[in-house]
């Protein structure tokens, strides 16, 4: 018998098993047939450690990066990365990052049953990343165990329904519909750009009255967005460290050579990680959707942001381009100030910047796309440098969380357990 509760710990203290058991759990409770019990258990499973391959790939080319980056300039370079900096803190908070998650989901269920805010929060990554965000920050405050997943899980609940609420006027704007909800921990971004185009925009003129050149349309493409801006910025470093420190760095591989392949590998780290977070994802949500359907009538779904990509591609483009270019600004900032330079990372820069431009353009056309853009590019620029010291250990770190919403709560969190 006691072997038997060994290894029943073991496994509830491994994350990958113990996310698994979320998705088991919630297709139980729907009665589905063995086989997609079964299929869905296994696939969040094998998603999770997908995650922690892509991972070790990323981080190791993040390293590098990083290594070349302070030889060039003198100063540290810091990439915001959600996936990355989850990964890394799973080893010493996965098991009460999936407890947080868990009980989050049932917290959020609640509130929208018992008061006015019905939004279910079906973007899993995002309650993750936050779940994993809260357990760092209590931890740095020595609380533990049971106390920490109990005041975590009530924390990630409440801004599950708290944070697409906050931003509901300008969806339904953007959407033209109250019957979806963002939900995505960059909040404050969209509220910021459909603040800003609302007062300084002019709808008069949408970014969808633009024709986009086609040269440019691969900045879609993920992948290979992060390939080749990651490109530019490793070749720049290493054109500034010297070929023959990379070529130390490197182990004796051409610098050119391997400041490239560095690139693609962090591109192809980037690509695993968001398809492990997909199949993760795509069977927790199901599994939990139909609890929410059965329990919570009238609730509405609060999506990724991409639900609203398709409404102004456009706005897509400009409010990428828009929040990047704010992002070389603060690096200049930054190194100007000899502060913690947080390199412009395309992965937030595309999918946050990329929607705040369709609320900056719903509010404000061309103008307020581009100025809300810029203006929540600039915030997630900084805060994720001002977050890093209230991170603990992982803050030393070559990585960090890249959204809004990580930086505001962190630092309010970190600043009350302080």
């Amino acid at each position: 018998m006691e072997n038997f509760f060994e290894f029943m710990l073991g496994l509830l203290k491994e994350p990958a098993i113990m996310v698994g058991l979320i998705a088991f759990i919630g297709l139980v409770a729907q009665k589905s047939d063995i086989s997609t019990i079964l299929k869905g258990t296994i696939k969040t499973v094998m998603g999770f450690l997908i995650l922690g391959f892509g991972a070790g790939a990323l981080v190791g080319a993040l390293n590098n990066f990083s290594t070349v980056f302070i030889e060039a300039f003198g100063v540290s370079g810091v990439i915001p990365n959600n996936e990355a900096i989850v990964a890394l803190a799973q080893e010493a908070f996965g098991y009460e990052m999936a407890l947080i998650m868990f009980f989050a989901f049932m917290v959020n269920i609640l509130l929208a049953r018992f008061t006015p805010l019905k939004f279910i929060f079906l973007t899993g990554h995002h309650t993750m990343f936050m779940s994993m965000l809260v357990a760092v920050i209590l931890s740095t405050a020595e609380i533990k165990g049971a106390l920490l997943v109990a005041i975590g899980s009530v924390i990630v609940g409440s801004l599950m329904v708290i944070m697409p609420a906050l931003v509901q006027k300008y969806t339904e704007k953007v959407m033209n519909t109250d019957q979806l909800a963002m939900g995505h921990f960059s909040t404050f971004s969209y509220i910021i750009a459909g603040f800003i185009g609302s007062k300084f925009g002019d709808k008069s003129r949408s970014t969808e009255d633009l024709n986009v050149p086609k040269s440019l349309m691969f900045l879609r493409d993920t992948p290979v967005a992060v390939a080749v801006t990651m490109s530019l910025f490793f070749m720049i470093s290493s054109i500034f460290a010297g070929g023959e420190f990379v070529e130390i760095v490197s182990g004796g591989q051409h610098w050119i050579v391997f400041t490239f392949i560095q690139s693609l590998i962090f591109a192809g780290g980037v690509y695993i990680v968001l398809q492990g977070v997909k199949m993760l994802i795509a069977e927790i949500v199901p599994a939990f959707k139909g609890i929410s359907d059965k329990l919570v009538p009238g609730a509405r779904p609060a999506l990724d942001c991409p639900m609203v990509f398709p409404v102004a591609p456009n706005a897509v483009l400009i409010g990428f381009l828009s929040s990047f270019a704010a992002g070389l600004v603060a690096m200049a900032v930054q190194g100007a100030l000899d502060w913690t330079i947080i390199v412009a990372g395309v992965v937030p820069h595309f999918f946050v910047g990329g929607a705040a431009g369709v609320y900056g353009n719903a509010m404000g056309g061309l103008r307020g796309a581009i100025l809300g853009s810029f203006t929540q590019g600039l915030c997630i620029s900084f805060l994720p440098m001002m977050l890093l010291p209230v991170l603990g250990g992982l803050g030393l770190e070559a990585t960090t969380f890249a959204d809004f919403d990580f930086g505001v709560v962190g630092l309010i969190l970190g600043w009350i357990v302080s």
